[in-house]
């Protein structure tokens, strides 16, 4: 059988994403740095995968749960705190890390950085009242 339902916007950047190892070609992500973070649902086990900007601190990469400044964090966040084993999609390499959410000294300095390369970052902070967690990936 046939899904006749539209694509939604993530599910095509990640067709977009895994059809040009990494490269994202065409909308508003064209030309970012983008991963494909896997995570297992913390109340169902299904694999769910996100399309997220992402940044370098070292051999580590940051991800930031934003969710563009809304109220409260993304699904995908609440799954890694559940499950912290996930699987990163990065060009073309796909691997397994282990995901922690930065504390609080470190997710200054990290989120500063991630902001600095990707300056929407700092509005979405003005955005909310919450503290926007960081989250470091480490390959295992």
């Amino acid at each position: 059988m046939v899904d006749a339902r539209p694509k939604s916007f993530n599910e095509r950047v990640i067709d977009d994403f895994r059809a040009h190892e990494g490269q994202i070609t065409s909308g508003p992500f064209a030309g970012r740095s983008l991963l494909l973070l896997t995570t297992k649902g913390a109340k169902t086990g299904d694999e769910r995968t996100s399309p997220l900007a992402y940044s370098r601190d070292g051999g580590r990469l940051v991800v930031i749960a934003s969710k563009g400044g809304a109220p409260a964090s993304p699904a995908w966040y609440h799954n890694l705190r559940t499950h912290p084993d996930v699987t990163v999609e990065l060009g073309p390499e796909k691997f397994r890390a282990r995901a922690t959410v930065a504390g609080d000294a470190e997710r200054r300095r990290l989120y500063d950085q991630h902001a600095a390369k990707m300056p929407a970052f700092a509005e979405y902070e003005k955005r909310t009242t919450r503290k926007i967690p960081v989250v470091v990936l480490q390959r295992i």
